[in-house]
């Protein structure tokens, strides 16, 4: 079942006689909004709560929570991205020959800095679908390099927990493809 994170409530006002509107999804958690954003990543989920997860922002999770809508940010899924994304980049390395571990670190530290996980997100697509807390929005936060990085390597978390290591490995090796040929 999708989180209530995407969407607000128009409430009602019984003094001008006015009745409740139902919830108006501000993304189309069931159909079109997936599939595109699947597309653009190059996996498609079995568990769409991962995905959504993995785009939300801790900003927009805490304003649904004020707004009693259950919403987990992306977080912890980013920390796991972040491991899975070395470890791949380094059987990577390994396998482009790379020989030893200073020549491994030093062209992994250069494939994950947040410059080069950014121009990836750019190059797939994300930044529309990343959802931003209101503060966020009004800077135009998806754009920014720091976010479209941790947001990226919050996809790869959620990859790996929907789909596995190899799936994780698969869509890094694509994504990181130029650097090895």
């Amino acid at each position: 079942m999708l989180k209530d994170c995407g969407s607000f409530d128009s409430g009602s006002n019984p003094d001008l006689g006015l009745t409740t509107i139902p919830p108006i999804k501000v993304y189309d958690f069931n159909g079109v909004f997936h599939m595109t954003i699947e597309k653009d990543l190059g996996y498609s989920f079995s568990d769409k709560d991962l995905l959504d997860r993995a785009l939300t922002r801790k900003a927009h999770a805490l304003e649904a929570k004020q707004q009693n809508r259950d919403c987990e940010d992306q977080e912890i899924y980013r920390t796991l991205g972040d491991a899975i994304l070395k470890a791949v980049l380094v059987d990577l390395l390994i396998k482009s020959g790379c020989k030893t571990r200073d020549e491994i670190t030093s062209e992994k530290i250069r494939l994950e800095r947040e410059e080069g996980l950014a121009k990836i997100a750019q190059d797939i697509g994300i930044g529309p679908f990343i959802k931003l807390g209101a503060g966020e929005k009004k800077h135009r936060a998806n754009e920014e390099p720091k976010v479209l990085a941790e947001t990226l390597e919050a996809l790869i978390g959620a990859i790996y927990l929907d789909g596995g290591y190899d799936a994780a490995k698969k869509v890094i090796t694509r994504w990181f493809k130029s650097f090895f040929t």
